[in-house]
């Protein structure tokens, strides 16, 4: 039975532990070195206002702020090159904003393209300097230099995917140093891989002792970080553990062995000074991840209405009525975020029925006119839905919204089918893109498709959305099976 008070005492006291040696100059040196690519870009491209004392302040603080919000200088060792790239790109959208903002707010001129352009370079700098950067520091950790010392106190089977972690991925720094039990029985012998032999040499992981001597060693090794078995110690056991780190100055950290209940999305907060842990923390529910998304969903509709649209319905709507009479446009209520309904734009690919906003389209479905065969086959029909994306009913990428009558089937025979209702429905989609749209012929087709959209709703991120828009616009040119 997992004890959720310790877990609150364990996260609640790391706020308040220094940490030693712990490579206190990455992040000075990685806010120095951006600010100093960014001043000398503008410098040398002898920008108009950069001598300008407010607008040099207000460059330079700008980015700062806007850097503590995304969290561009938050680092931590696990942190992959995806979540970088992500980093990044929220960075350069708002700080971008916020960069032309101000010569809106002093009714200043500006020469937008060359500003533009020096942004770019600067934006180069500092994705060349992160990524020699980033590689570096990993290489440096291959080497053995920038490491964790780690001990491990039980040896439970919820250790061993930590083991496995830790020990076949050098590059983050951590080396385990052995393990205390007081269960011998089931204790760990990993066999480690030759990429992780800089970890530990023997072959696997050397016993330590009984659980009552790991002071001594942790204290004698100047061990950086104790992991322990949660489901396996007491809670006593622990509760000592968490007060030996947090008076020795050591990291306390507590792996659990259900994986079901407790999962990456679970997050503590505290509502005055009660602790609450939500089960899902979903990307999209930060306020500055939501407002960049909508962003690039708006200025994304806007290009797509603009300069396809405008000229596209005109010339669609001849060819639509000159088969069928009947309005350009077919409007059809779908589920949106929350449950929401909303009204759903597409052009009109069948002649007009009764059975339309009832029945999916099947295969060879004789409702189709030849036109609207072309449009299904190209998904031109779905180019109306960036007035919803406009709108703000939907995204450009997101789970498809389905038609009430199939909601109202799915979610009583998928299992955590309305999850995937956490964010707004899109246009394309994750499971669009690995082969999940269309006709749903089986129930493995919906289940697979929401298990795709749950897992995009979990784990979001804008190197996603941008390689999602890609990979659609692939498969419009290579055709796909269920386009009809």
């Amino acid at each position: 039975m997992v004890n959720y008070s310790v877990i609150v005492k364990t996260k609640s006291k790391y706020y308040n532990v220094l940490i030693k040696n712990y490579s206190i100059f990455i992040k000075p040196i990685s806010i120095l070195a951006h600010l100093i690519i960014l001043n000398m870009v503008f410098y040398l491209g002898e920008f108009e206002h950069f001598t300008n004392l407010p607008f040099w302040l207000f460059f330079n603080g700008s980015w700062l702020v806007v850097s503590y919000f995304t969290g561009l200088y938050h680092f931590h060792r696990t942190i992959t090159v995806t979540k970088v790239v992500q980093q990044l790109l929220i960075q350069f959208a708002i700080f971008s904003l916020v960069f032309f903002s101000y010569y809106t707010i002093k009714h200043l001129q500006v020469d937008v393209i060359v500003a533009a352009r020096l942004l770019l370079y600067g934006y180069i700098g500092v994705i060349l300097f992160r990524a020699t950067y980033f590689y570096a520091l990993r290489r440096y950790r291959i080497e053995g230099g920038n490491f964790r010392k780690v001990i491990l106190i039980g040896s439970g089977k919820g250790l061993q995917p930590l083991v496995d972690f830790m020990m076949n991925r050098a590059d983050f720094g951590y080396k385990i140093m052995g393990y205390f039990t007081d269960d011998l029985k089931h204790s760990l012998d990993y066999e480690i891989t030759e990429r992780a032999f800089i970890n530990n040499g023997n072959g696997h992981l050397e016993y330590l002792g009984s659980i009552e001597n790991y002071e001594r060693y942790v204290l004698e090794n100047n061990i950086d970080e104790i992991y322990c078995s949660l489901t396996e110690l007491k809670e006593k056991t622990i509760t000592n553990i968490i007060d030996f780190g947090d008076q020795h100055l050591k990291i306390v950290k507590l792996v659990p062995d259900n994986k079901d209940f407790i999962t990456k999305s679970l997050s503590l907060e505290y509502y005055g000074f009660v602790p609450v842990f939500s089960i899902r923390n979903f990307p999209l529910d930060k306020p500055v991840v939501k407002f960049a998304k909508r962003v690039f969903d708006v200025i994304f509709s806007l290009l797509v209405i603009i300069l396809v649209l405008s000229w596209l319905s005109p010339i669609l709507y001849l060819f639509i009525r000159r088969e069928s009479k009947g309005p350009l446009f077919f409007k059809q209520v779908r589920e949106g975020i929350k449950g929401n309904s909303f009204t759903c734009y597409k052009y009109r690919s069948m002649g007009v029925n009764d059975r339309a906003h009832k029945d999916q389209t099947v295969k060879n479905d004789l409702r189709i006119t030849r036109i609207g065969k072309f449009l299904r086959k190209t998904s031109i029909d779905e180019l109306p839905q960036f007035i919803n994306v406009l709108k703000g009913e939907m995204s450009v990428v997101g789970p498809r919204p389905h038609m009430l009558s199939q909601s109202k089937i799915f979610k009583k025979v998928v299992d955590k089918y309305m999850v995937r209702h956490f964010v707004k429905p899109g246009i394309t989609g994750l499971a669009q893109v690995r082969g999940f749209r269309g006709e749903i012929e089986t129930d493995q087709d919906i289940i697979n498709r929401v298990k795709l959209d749950i897992f995009y709703v979990e784990n979001w991120s804008f190197v996603m959305d941008i390689n999602i828009i890609l990979k659609t616009v692939f498969n419009v040119f290579k055709g796909e099976e269920k386009a009809y």
